[in-house]
């Protein structure tokens, strides 16, 4: 009755959405603060006679209010269904166990091998540094590999690789083989390596609406690369799915890629609040692993990463836990408003 490809499948497990409480959510990265206000007006102005018609196919307006913002040519962008889409289409689209394994780092985004098990591409993951870096000499290592991909600032330890790092990296990349930096949470703390884009033909970045711009319940994401990867993009998308974005995504997406004073005031919010619970939790005594991402990875000497995670659950806070060895001491906090984080601090204190 079922395919032989759907009895290897091993799916990703998104963070819980309990609905028996209500919980303090800071498990999964969402942002805390709403999204555009312009967006409002945009609603409000709907024509619901447009809900009968086809969504643009191509995105040529949001790709290019994209490309406006990054200072970049539209052929150089692809629009999608959110970032994990654009993912699906990149895995599918330059990697090739024939070429060799994908390598990705040990501790990582968890769908890079979902998308694996999915497309049947074998893996190699790579071990991270001592403190939790990203070693990318170690892909340098691997001669013969179908490609790269890693996610700046890493998830979830938040460590960032600075474009200097990057640049030395691609300088030693001597294949063709692309190289996917996924940006997720680029925009707290780090930059963007689209810059290096005209330098290597091989780069892909992906990028995702779902947290700088607080719009994880729309499902929008975008890539930028040379125009042969685009080209690529798309040609899977029509093999797929010609209509992955709807008229309101695109339209919400345009008005927020354009609204950069907001989403930097709400953003430099965020940068604030988690440098104020990295101190407070050093002070407690924590260890906190150097983030630039809107959430930070921690432990407390002597107690289990679950226990922490059980007890925070049990005092209506949600945090993420990953039960791999390796990291199973370490609990991941999204970064949420002050007076969450005050409330986590006071659970915190009282019971570790």
């Amino acid at each position: 009755m079922f395919s032989k490809r759907l009895k290897n499948l091993n799916p990703y497990v998104p963070g819980e959405q309990p609905q028996n409480r209500k919980y303090i959510k800071l498990n999964t990265n969402e942002n805390p603060y709403p999204p555009s206000p312009e967006i409002i007006n945009c609603l409000k102005k709907l024509n619901i006679e447009d809900l009968r018609l086809y969504p643009d196919p191509q995105s040529d307006n949001l790709r290019q209010k994209i490309a406006d913002r990054h200072n970049i040519d539209k052929s150089m962008v692809f629009a999608g269904n959110g970032s994990d889409e654009i993912l699906s289409f990149s895995f599918y689209a330059f990697f090739d166990s024939a070429f060799g394994n994908l390598l990705f780092p040990q501790f990582t985004y968890s769908f890079y091998s979902v998308y694996c098990s999915f497309y049947e591409i074998e893996y190699l993951q790579i071990p991270l540094n001592y403190d939790f870096s990203v070693d990318l000499s170690g892909f340098l290592e691997e001669e013969h590999s179908c490609g790269v991909i890693f996610p700046n600032p890493n998830a979830p330890t938040g460590i960032l690789l600075s474009i200097e790092e990057l640049t030395d990296f691609f300088d030693k990349y001597h294949s063709d083989k692309v190289v996917i930096i996924d940006e997720a949470y680029i925009d707290f703390g780090g930059i963007s390596a689209i810059e290096l884009i005209e330098s290597y033909k091989n780069l892909l970045i992906t990028r995702t609406f779902s947290k700088s711009m607080a719009l994880a319940g729309l499902r929008l994401g975008y890539a930028i690369g040379n125009k042969k990867l685009i080209d690529a993009l798309f040609a899977v998308k029509d093999s797929f799915n010609s209509y992955p974005s709807d008229i309101l995504a695109q339209k919400i997406g345009a008005i927020a890629i354009s609204d950069e004073r907001y989403y930097k005031e709400i953003t430099e919010k965020i940068i604030s609040s988690r440098k104020y619970l990295v101190d407070e939790l050093v002070e407690l005594g924590w260890t906190v692993v150097p983030s630039k991402a809107n959430f930070i990875f921690v432990a407390k000497k002597g107690v289990a990463g679950k226990d922490i995670y059980l007890k925070l659950k049990d005092n209506g806070i949600l945090v993420r836990h990953f039960d791999i060895d390796g990291i199973k001491d370490y609990v991941r906090i999204t970064i949420g408003k002050k007076d969450e984080l005050d409330i986590l601090l006071n659970k915190i204190s009282k019971y570790f």
